[in-house]
């Protein structure tokens, strides 16, 4: 009896062999097969792309059946543009096996997406159990980076290391959030990880990209050209098919705030309220700008979220907040929008601001300045230097502006530079000096000697630093270097901080614009700078680079040049934001701003400001023509 029990079911599996598999595509499959985890999801439970149904047709293009090899995808946040390359990545394990790679920004968010958002996906949904085993199975060939199943593998990696970039080959490719992405030593890492499909003729590529910077986003010129599709979607009351746009979105607003939002269609103008949308994104049809394209683009924004995920009221709120916050503004581009920020390249009127300054003295810190950092350049001859200090919502103020002369290949002008860093400086209406919180040099010129001055300081106050156009933020984690001395490598290094002079730039020529705060201003004016009476050249050397566009391989780059002979001001106040950005200004939250102010005991407001503390200064030669 045992026997004809074991033949049937060796006749069913084989009868089970013989029956095709269901023609299904990425959309059909997570339709019937997916499970949001509770773990990773707002909305557990089966997935629905009629949730979503602008993400049908870019899921579908994803099939083992549609031959489009590349496919791009530029959007902002809450629309769900990460699920859908987790949808994917399901069909390839359960439905279409074979080497696939995922790549992230860096190795530590590979990992934290894998336990966060990788693990619950295959843990989640019953197919995809029988295909992965547990990780707390012996020789399951599942650990955080990788993922082994029937017929093919999953391997994670960072854009930041070159080495994963460089393992097995793969058909399929992952690259999430590549505008996030930084150049490695052996360069782009996205075209290193396309290289490993180089061996596979059934291939795909998918890009996910929320846009950051124009001049080095990576997924703008990937969309630009591919077919650039775009959601229209029909108006209620005309029917007109439509791209929904920002611009056409209209605000009530009840005391400031913002209390309903509805859209103007374009072709009748009517406006349509927000519970509409559920509608018209059933109705929804990808049109596509440039069709001789190979590439599959697809770009969407916000105002598609759909209804209780971001709202058209939401929208309008974070519009209005960003209006005298750049750094806000840049965000809403970005994530609201979906769109690169768009870099003010043309540089601010240095005349407004010499005519702007203020009467205020030299080396005295104001009373809302609460901490220092100074930011040096280094030049063949000289040192210059910027002592800023900094406060509430990126208000600034300059507290000098010094020229230190002397060969910078000798130790001479080092000596004054330390006596700088040790100094401290008086506090208007304060009985407390101020010493310096942070002082950063750069490292371009003169390297080796910047590096021996600074193993020789305190160097969680000092820093050698190098500017990166790359790099989509102000300061970047520390490299540890090498330092010589006669020739022989010393044992013990420095740390060597890269800091992303295109953002900064592009941050401090939004704050020189700024006007000056107002006591009836609603909002604080966000990173205003104020300036003592310095001369002309000062304005003249902060204010001297703009973007230009050169076209390199194809591609429209924008690129920071000067403009005048000299930019040294400007370069020591990068440094010292930079500088502010590694002390915290840019995570403090309340309670870091109280601790600072209440940590100086006030004095009688109503007397002279103080003397400046007597400390050994160094001797600062400067043309007065030039400062003062």
């Amino acid at each position: 009896m045992k026997e004809v029990e074991s033949i049937s079911v060796y006749a069913n599996a084989f009868r089970l062999g013989l029956k095709p598999n269901e023609i299904l595509t990425v959309s059909e499959w997570a339709d019937k097969y997916r499970v949001l985890s509770e773990v990773a999801s707002a909305e557990p439970g089966p997935w629905r792309t009629s949730r979503v149904p602008y993400l049908k047709e870019l899921m579908d293009v994803l099939s083992s059946h549609d031959p489009t090899q590349e496919i791009v995808f530029m959007k902002s946040a809450q629309v769900g543009g990460t699920e859908a390359g987790n949808c994917w990545l399901a069909y390839i394990i359960d439905y279409n096996p074979g080497p696939t790679m995922m790549v992230m920004p860096t190795l530590e968010m590979a990992k934290r997406n894998s336990k966060q958002r990788i693990a619950p996906l295959i843990e989640s949904s019953p197919r995809l159990q029988e295909k992965v085993k547990s990780s707390k199975s012996r020789d399951s060939g599942n650990t955080v980076l990788q993922k082994e199943f029937p017929g093919g593998l999953l391997i994670m990696a960072g854009a930041n290391s070159p080495v994963g970039l460089r393992s097995t080959p793969v058909a399929f490719l992952i690259l999430d959030e590549v505008d996030a992405f930084g150049n490695t030593s052996e360069g782009d890492p996205i075209a290193l990880a396309t290289a490993r499909q180089r061996t596979f003729s059934k291939k795909k590529k998918l890009l996910i990209s929320t846009p950051v910077v124009e001049s080095t986003s990576k997924i703008e010129p990937a969309y630009q050209m591919s077919d650039r599709r775009k959601y229209h979607v029909p108006c209620p009351h005309c029917g007109a098919y439509q791209h929904l746009k920002f611009p056409n979105l209209k605000f009530t607003k009840d005391g400031g705030n913002v209390v309903d939002a509805e859209y103007a269609c374009e072709e009748c103008g009517v406006l349509i309220g927000e519970h509409h949308k559920t509608d018209m994104l059933l109705a929804g049809k990808w049109i596509k700008e440039n069709p001789n394209s190979s590439i599959a683009g697809f770009h969407i924004n916000a105002l598609y979220s759909p209804l209780g995920w971001f709202s058209w009221t939401e929208i309008g709120t974070e519009w209005f907040a960003a209006q005298k916050d750049p750094t806000k503004l840049q965000t809403f581009i970005n994530t609201v929008l979906g769109e690169s920020w768009k870099e003010k390249g043309d540089a601010p009127d240095w005349e407004r601001l010499y005519e702007r300054r203020t009467s205020r003295p030299l080396n005295v810190v104001p009373p809302k300045g609460l901490f220092l950092t100074c930011g040096c350049d280094v030049q063949k001859d000289r040192l210059e230097l910027e002592i800023v200090a900094w406060g509430r919502n990126l208000q600034s103020w300059s507290v000098d502006y010094r020229v230190l002369m002397g060969d910078t290949s000798e130790q001479e002008v080092w000596d004054k530079l330390e006596e700088v860093i040790n100094e401290s400086w008086p506090v208007e209406n304060y009985n407390i000096p101020m010493k310096l919180r942070a002082t950063g040099i750069d490292s371009g010129y003169n390297t080796q000697m910047v590096y021996n001055f600074v193993r020789k300081q305190d160097q969680s106050k000092v820093f050698a630093t190098k500017g990166q156009e790359s790099l989509q933020q102000i300061i970047s984690s520390p490299k540890k270097v090498e330092i010589k001395l006669n020739g022989k490598r010393l044992s013990k290094g420095v740390n060597l901080w890269s800091l992303g002079v295109s953002v900064a730039k592009s941050e401090l020529y939004g704050f020189l614009r700024q006007a000056a705060p107002k006591e009836s201003d609603e909002r604080p004016v966000i990173g205003y700078c104020d300036f003592p009476e310095y001369g002309e050249e000062f304005f003249k050397m902060i204010t001297a680079e703009e973007v230009f566009v050169h076209k390199i391989r194809g591609f429209d780059k924008r690129v920071w040049e000067k403009t005048r002979d000299r930019n040294e001001a400007l370069d020591c106040r990068v440094m010292a934001r930079a500088m502010a950005s590694l002390v915290g200004i840019d995570r403090f939250k309340e309670k870091n701003w109280e601790r600072l102010e209440k940590g100086r005991p006030i004095v009688n407001t109503s007397i002279n400001i103080p003397k400046p503390v007597a400390t050994k200064k160094a001797k600062i030669v400067r043309k007065k023509s030039d400062w003062l």
